[in-house]
């Protein structure tokens, strides 16, 4: 399983964090030993003193592909999710002043929170609300009727690079309202209104 992150996805996240609008989906990986699940705990790590959640929706990869047409798309998955893409604020624009890449503040391990899927039947994916929750409150909320580059896009324009096989997860952006991760903090994710997901920051 390999997980494929979509950066810069929402234009109003791309703003606050002072970065271009991209003109084609900025792509980046996390290994496999990054997923923790829903009910879990995260650590921060020693490494970073501004760690930040970044709620996205999720795609389960169904079937190997490769050169996807956006047309298709809609064939090679049937569950969606919900997660968080854990991001070493610190690091990263440490590692992007220098011009090297991000794997160190993106793809530690826990940096990529899955919560449950479900059928994708049960949603209007171009109109899918989802947020997030932290210690009660919510932090971020997102439709991905925002989205720069909706999921066929997506999953045609990774499949032109890499090739997706059943289990792969692509995290699809995230929108605005970022913030740092204390210790003590509880996350909970809802999708469409429903709870999806919850982690405890230690």
């Amino acid at each position: 399983m390999k997980i494929i992150c979509i950066g810069r996805n929402y234009k109003e996240h791309a703003k606050e964090l002072n970065n271009e609008i991209p003109q084609e989906p900025v792509l980046f990986l996390k290994p496999d030993t990054a997923v923790i699940r829903s009910g879990s705990e995260l650590y921060i790590p020693e490494f970073t003193q501004d760690l930040h959640h970044e709620v996205e929706v999720l795609v389960k990869i169904s079937k190997v592909g490769k050169y996807i047409q956006p047309e298709f798309a809609e064939n090679y998955f049937t569950e969606i999710g919900l997660g968080i893409d854990f991001t070493a604020r610190d690091l990263q624009t440490q590692l992007k002043n220098k011009g090297l890449p991000w794997e160190k503040a993106k793809a530690f391990d826990g940096a990529a929170l899955v919560g449950e899927f479900l059928p994708k039947e049960n949603f209007d994916l171009k109109n899918l609300d989802f947020s997030l929750q932290k210690n009660g409150k919510t932090q971020q909320q997102g439709n991905t009727s925002d989205m720069i580059f909706d999921i066929p896009q997506l999953i045609s324009h990774i499949s032109q690079f890499f090739t997706l096989k059943t289990g792969d997860l692509i995290f699809t952006g995230t929108p605005s309202g970022v913030s740092q991760v204390e210790e003590n903090d509880r996350l909970e994710g809802f999708l469409d209104g429903k709870k999806n997901f919850a982690v405890f920051i230690k």
